[in-house]
């Protein structure tokens, strides 16, 4: 139900996002990669961090796998004036969805998004219950030492088949919009 050009498109937009989103300094680097090795239900993070993007046509979670690891606590939590890491990648999760969002309605109208919610990764093992059209996983590395996981789970509702400019790699991060 899911052409595979749109599958690249949507992975594509997180790359994207998640480039420009998760780093907090610009000059950190950042590096996004399909996940190796285990399934994305056998991810060894604790907790999820879950966003949501929806349409009448589908439903696209964004998952993000907090790491408790030292590198990636000290890297998300520096400079967060006492914020938790939980509080902090829900704010980065809601940044890089905004940016997903945005691109995705030059293809899809009445798109709406979610607020973050924390669950237990255990939540992990029902995700085939959502019926998935499409699940992948990235790793995200920043500074060559901070790793977090963030995987994509797409339900469609109807046929969905689009084509992303993948030829443009920067993306502005979003400005604050009041209803």
């Amino acid at each position: 139900m899911v052409s595979q050009q749109a599958k690249q498109g949507i992975e594509f937009i997180f790359m994207k996002a998640a480039k420009a989103s998760l780093a907090l300094d610009p000059g950190d680097a950042c590096v996004v990669a399909p996940a190796t090795g285990a399934k994305v239900n056998e991810l060894t993070e604790k907790t999820i961090v879950v966003l949501t993007i929806s349409s009448f046509l589908f439903r696209l979670m964004v998952i993000f796998h907090v790491s408790e690891s030292p590198p990636a606590k000290e890297y998300f939590t520096k400079g967060a004036d006492g914020k938790t890491l939980i509080e902090v990648l829900s704010e980065l999760g809601n940044l890089c969805c905004g940016a997903m969002n945005r691109e995705l309605l030059h293809h899809f109208s009445h798109l709406g998004m979610s607020t973050s919610y924390v669950l237990d990764s255990k939540c992990m093992a029902y995700l085939e219950e959502l019926n998935p059209e499409h699940v992948s996983s990235y790793t995200v590395t920043i500074n060559h030492t901070a790793e977090t996981h963030v995987s994509l789970c797409l339900c469609a509702y109807a046929p969905i088949d689009f084509t992303v400019d993948m030829s443009v790699t920067q993306d502005e991060t979003g400005e604050l919009e009041l209803f």
